[in-house]
């Protein structure tokens, strides 16, 4: 009789403490991580302790380490799995294929219903915390990523590594920001959203990625005068 109520004292803290992490996630990803206390995450999980994220993580970084490590380890375990499958098919033959490895696998990773709050969060976590957010998932969860840039900087147009290297850095920005714009606006439930539900928007945005790798060098020169800018 101790052992059964043991394993159902161990489910109940589980249970418990991944309805913290769910609620924080949302409420992270509404208002950032420090518009947001220990207190209003225990009550709004229904914890009738407000020392509840004390008791199941210990303070409030290490929750944010947490759900930033949930999240990075299904993407990039998802993502090494579409690379595997490119790989053994003698690819990747494509940047769009590389592209859609980075996109798709980032959507819902917590298949949560819609309710989708992660890029949000990381997005948002990024521009506040960022050593925070690197330190969070590492090398281990990071590794599907890095797989795809490797690809992306072998297939890019000739130019230097110091341009790949910036092409990499806005496309990460660029299709971060539009899936946590595409998050925002689907958390609207008041209205209709004509274009963010849609997969054919998902695929523009894959195609409007891949044209920041392929797009030509183009040559260096003096910033335009017409914007009363001056080299």
């Amino acid at each position: 009789m101790s052992r059964l109520r043991y394993n159902n004292n161990v489910a109940a803290r589980s249970e418990s403490s991944e309805v913290i992490k769910s609620i924080a996630l949302r409420l992270f990803a509404e208002r950032g991580v420090d518009g947001v206390t220990v207190r209003e995450i225990a009550a709004t999980a229904g914890q009738k302790n407000h020392g509840a994220v004390g008791y199941y993580f210990g303070t409030k970084e290490a929750l944010v380490r947490e759900i930033v490590a949930d999240g990075a380890r299904i993407i990039d375990e998802r993502r090494n799995t579409l690379l595997d499958r490119i790989d053994a098919d003698g690819g990747p033959r494509s940047v769009r294929e590389i592209v859609d490895v980075i996109i798709f696998p980032s959507l819902e990773p917590f298949n949560d219903n819609g309710d989708d709050c992660y890029m949000r969060f990381t997005v948002m976590l990024n521009m506040t915390h960022r050593d925070l957010f690197v330190s969070a998932v590492g090398n281990l969860w990071n590794r599907g990523y890095q797989r795809c840039l490797s690809h992306l900087r072998r297939l890019m147009p000739p130019m230097s590594a110091a341009k790949k290297n910036q092409r990499l850095m806005f496309l990460g920005s660029y299709i971060a920001m539009m899936l946590a714009m595409r998050q925002t606006a689907l958390s609207d439930t008041t209205r209709a959203h004509s274009t963010w539900p849609s997969e054919a928007t998902l695929r523009h945005l894959a195609h409007t990625a891949s044209a920041i790798i392929e797009a030509p060098e183009e040559d260096d020169g003096a910033m335009p005068t017409a914007l009363g800018v001056t080299g």
